[in-house]
């Protein structure tokens, strides 16, 4: 089924965003060192909760160009844990974040969680802790229509494929298609124009995100069928147990009182797969 650049700006009170099925992908490790705070408690000593989110992804986190507000699934998931979390979904700040910030800027404590499709890993487990999924994607390619390209099978040698900086896609399609070159660039605003702009033949991403830039032009279209499975995780700090267990409890409310359904349905346009 989305795009922008790198920065620091933020955004307090957006709109509503989606997420999906609720099957827990990892178990935070280890836990705050005793007297230490909690970044629950820090949170909610100061009343606000800091979350990274995309910019430039169409129906995940959008920055409005007329509003000058960030607008989508993952910034509508965001607020409801805000009010779950803190009984306000106003009480919430949006700093944008991109594949290759996100983890960096959780690291340095720029934000308290990353709210950003960001597909759930072994490696990534590794650096971050997950709450249970919230979204469920798949790889695919995006093309302009007529294109020869109808599927990752179509993807050899001499195919320009355009892919993000430090997202999963580039691993996957290197994986799929070796013999393929592959041109990265640090957001999916610029690897879209770069389609536009005839730079390569096909864009690849999670289809989620793909299905937001066909919204914006429908001169390009999503091909084949996923080719891999991409379930997307709020990521926190290593060791925040307190954090990810409220995340998964607030998760857990909006499916069962059916404010996720109608957050999905909002920016997918369907029913989320149960």
């Amino acid at each position: 089924m989305v795009i922008s650049g790198c920065g620091s700006s933020s955004t307090a009170g957006n709109k509503d965003a989606g997420a999906s099925s609720p099957a827990a992908s990892s178990t935070p490790s280890g836990g705050k060192a005793s007297g230490s705070a909690s970044a629950l408690d820090e949170i909610k000593s100061r009343g606000k909760l800091v979350v990274g989110v995309k910019y430039d992804t169409k129906l995940f986190g959008l920055k409005n160009p007329t509003s000058g507000e960030v607008e989508g699934f993952d910034v509508d998931i965001s607020k409801a844990l805000a009010k779950q979390i803190l009984g306000d979904e106003n009480k919430i700040e949006f700093k944008e974040v991109t594949s290759k910030t996100r983890i960096p800027m959780l690291d340095n404590k720029e934000i308290d969680m990353i709210v950003a499709t960001m597909t759930i890993t072994e490696d990534r487990k590794k650096q971050v802790d997950f709450s249970d999924i919230y979204f469920k994607a798949g790889q695919s390619l995006l093309v302009k229509k007529g294109s020869p390209i109808k599927s990752v099978a179509d993807v050899k040698k001499g195919t320009k494929v355009l892919a993000v900086k430090g997202s999963t896609s580039v691993k996957n399609i290197k994986e799929k298609s070796p013999d393929a070159t592959i041109l990265e660039f640090d957001n999916y605003q610029d690897a879209f124009s770069a389609l536009k702009a005839g730079q390569g033949d096909t864009l690849t991403t999670d289809n989620a995100i793909l299905y937001g830039m066909m919204a914006q032009d429908p001169g390009y279209e999503v091909v084949g069928e996923p080719f891999t499975d991409e379930p997307y995780g709020i990521a926190m700090k290593k060791g925040e147990s307190a954090l990810v267990d409220a995340v998964n409890k607030g998760l857990k409310t909006l499916h069962d009182n059916g404010e996720y359904d109608k957050i999905y349905k909002k920016w997918i346009g369907a029913e989320p797969t149960k």
